[in-house]
C-alpha cells in the first residue's frame, strides 16, 4: 500500500452558516394555532400545536408561559405558603438561566427596567438543530376584534444594531414593532420621544435566539394601543382560573393574527483535506496478484507504461491505522502523464 504524507497547507476549514424553517412540514409561517384539552400540571404552561392535538401529525410547535415576581397571577401549589406558585415558579426559572442572577428582575429598557412580570414564548426544541436565525422573527398579536387595525407586528431589532449584547443564555435581541429584523415607529403621537418601534414601558420583549426563547414584556402589550382597547389583559388573581387566562390572553391574540414566521439556523463546520496526487506517484498497482511467483510482472506491457484506476481516499493517521474513508463517484484513470487534487470535506 502507498502513502504520501499530508502537509499543513493541504488543510483548510471553514465554517458556514445553514438556514431552515422552522416548523413542521417545513412551513415558513405557522398560521394555524391549536392546543391540547389535557394541560400541565397547575396549568404552569400551554403546548401550541399545528394542527389538532389529537391527530397523527400533531406536534409541539411552541409553549407559552407567564411568570410573576411575587407569584401572583396564578393559583398556589400550596394556600399554607405565600407566594408558591406556578407564575413565580416560571419568572425565577427564566430569569436565573437569562442573566444568571436569582435576584435581578429582568430588565425591558426605559420604562421597565425592573419587570414584575414576564410571558415566555419557548420554541419546542424539536424545531431546530442549534439556533433561532436572527432577523426571521416575525410575530403578529391580534386585538380582540381581528381586524387589521388593531394587529401588532413584533420582530427582533438586529439589523438595527451594530453592537451585540450577550446574557448568560446567549446572545440578546430586543423586540420592536416592525418586521424582518428593523423597526418601524409605531409609538402613540403622545410618546414621540420614544425610540421608535419601542414603547413607554421599554421593549416588547427579548429575542433569545441560542435558547430558543421569546420573552414578552407585558406591560408593553398591556398599553399597546395597537391591540385595541386597554392591550393584552393580564390576570393577577390567586386562582387556577388566573393561569389559564393569561396563558389564553396571548395564545387567542397569537391565533387571532395567523402569523407567525422564524427559521433556525446551523452553523456547519468543514474540514477540506486536499490530497495532492502527483504524476510519478500510484501508477503502480500493489495489488499481489500483479506479481508472479517469481518477483516478474504478470503483465510486462505495464512496466514502462502503467495505468491505475483511483477509487478510494484513505485518511491515516501517523500509526497507519484508518481514519476515513472517502469514495471517488467514478473511477480516476492515473499513470505517468497525469495528475490530480481529490478534495475530501469532512463536516462536523
Amino acid at each position: 500500500m502507498s502513502f504520501v504524507s499530508l502537509q499543513s497547507s493541504d488543510f483548510v476549514v471553514s465554517a458556514d452558516s445553514i438556514t431552515s424553517t422552522l416548523w413542521t412540514g417545513g412551513a415558513p409561517i405557522l398560521n394555524q394555532f391549536f392546543t391540547s384539552s389535557q394541560t400541565s400540571s397547575f396549568n404552569t404552561f400551554l403546548d401550541v400545536y399545528q394542527t389538532g392535538s389529537l391527530r397523527s401529525d400533531a406536534e409541539v410547535q411552541f409553549s407559552i408561559a407567564y411568570g410573576q415576581v411575587e407569584g401572583s397571577g396564578s393559583a398556589p401549589y400550596n394556600n399554607l405558603v405565600t407566594g408558591s406558585s406556578p407564575s413565580r415558579v416560571t419568572y425565577g426559572q427564566f430569569r436565573t438561566l437569562v442573566n444568571g442572577d436569582e435576584n435581578t428582575n429582568f430588565n425591558f429598557g426605559v420604562g421597565n427596567t425592573d419587570s414584575s412580570d414576564v410571558y415566555v414564548l419557548n420554541v419546542n426544541r424539536a424545531r431546530y438543530k442549534e439556533k433561532l436565525f436572527p432577523g426571521t422573527f416575525n410575530l403578529v398579536l391580534s386585538g380582540s376584534d381581528g381586524t387589521e387595525v388593531s394587529r401588532l407586528q413584533l420582530t427582533d431589532n438586529s439589523k438595527d444594531i451594530t453592537t451585540l449584547t450577550y446574557t448568560d443564555a446567549g446572545r440578546v435581541f430586543d423586540i420592536v414593532s416592525g418586521t424582518n429584523g428593523s423597526a418601524t415607529n409605531s409609538t402613540p403621537v403622545s410618546a414621540s420621544t420614544v425610540t421608535p418601534g419601542y414603547t413607554p414601558s421599554g421593549s416588547y420583549g427579548k429575542f433569545l435566539p441560542d435558547v430558543g426563547l421569546i420573552l414578552l414584556n407585558p406591560r408593553a402589550l398591556q398599553l399597546s394601543a395597537s391591540l385595541g382597547g386597554a392591550g393584552l389583559v393580564i390576570n393577577g388573581d390567586l386562582t387556577n382560573d388566573a393561569s389559564v387566562a393569561n396563558h389564553s390572553a396571548l395564545f387567542e391574540s397569537i391565533q387571532l393574527a395567523q402569523t407567525f414566521s422564524l427559521n433556525s439556523e446551523e452553523t456547519i463546520t468543514s474540514d477540506y483535506i486536499f490530497v495532492r496526487i502527483n504524476n510519478s506517484d500510484f501508477n503502480y498497482s500493489t495489488n499481489p496478484s500483479m506479481i508472479s511467483g517469481s518477483g516478474e510482472f504478470v503483465y510486462s506491457s505495464l512496466i514502462n507504461n502503467p495505468q491505475t484506476f483511483v477509487t478510494t481516499v484513505g485518511l491515516y493517521n501517523d500509526s497507519n491505522e484508518l481514519l476515513s474513508v472517502a469514495k471517488l463517484s467514478k473511477p480516476l484513470v492515473k499513470d505517468f502523464t497525469k495528475e490530480a487534487l481529490v478534495r475530501v470535506k469532512l463536516d462536523f
